[in-house]
């Protein structure tokens, strides 16, 4: 069997792995802990949740906020700009790395996912995944309610709209909307 090190490697960089893997287990329930512990905490009580953020988050800035509910798988691969905000029910599969620019807003009830699934049965139920990092630049606007697959880059100065499926890359300086998302304007 891989070692810890080793299965983390191959889930990060994009390979095929185990998702059963009882290093990536135990990872996964350490996570759902902490996530625990933030969601049950008080609105009031904004040191303890920063505290908490701080230790589940890859990287953040300085200035930064996330609504409870939030949900994650690992935490540890999503890192996040300056003065970010997500507001409430954000849920991010970070098996692969999510990367977040600076000046970024996320509508409720978004959910962006690297973890990817084979087609054929046969190999889905032996628990095979790999997964495809996630990179959104600096100044977006995520709307309500949208996913975004894995895979995907959103550049710079983006508008996504609200219930919008974002499937392909978005350039920069576009609002983007639709299921799947496409550019409806040019900014």
């Amino acid at each position: 069997m891989e070692n810890k090190e080793e299965i983390w490697r191959k889930m990060v960089e994009g390979e095929v792995y185990d998702a059963t893997h009882p290093e990536l287990l135990k990872k996964l329930e350490e996570t759902r802990e902490l996530l625990w512990e933030f969601n049950n905490l008080r609105p009031s009580d904004k040191k303890e949740l920063r505290a908490l953020l701080c230790r589940l988050l890859g990287s953040h800035g300085e200035c930064f906020q996330i609504n409870q509910p939030f949900r994650c798988d690992y935490g540890e691969n999503i890192h996040i700009g300056e003065n970010f905000f997500a507001n409430f029910n954000l849920t991010v599969l970070d098996e692969a790395e999510v990367r977040i620019g600076d000046n970024c807003f996320i509508g409720p009830n978004v959910s962006i996912y690297t973890a990817c699934h084979p087609l054929d049965s046969e190999n889905r139920n032996k628990a095979l995944e790999w997964a495809e990092p996630v990179t959104i630049g600096h100044n977006v606007w995520i709307g309500g309610s949208v996913t975004i697959c894995p895979g995907v880059t959103i550049g710079d100065n983006v508008v996504i709209g609200a219930g919008s499926t974002v499937t392909k890359d978005i350039p920069s300086d576009v609002v983007a909307a639709g299921n799947p998302a496409k550019i409806i304007k040019r900014l």
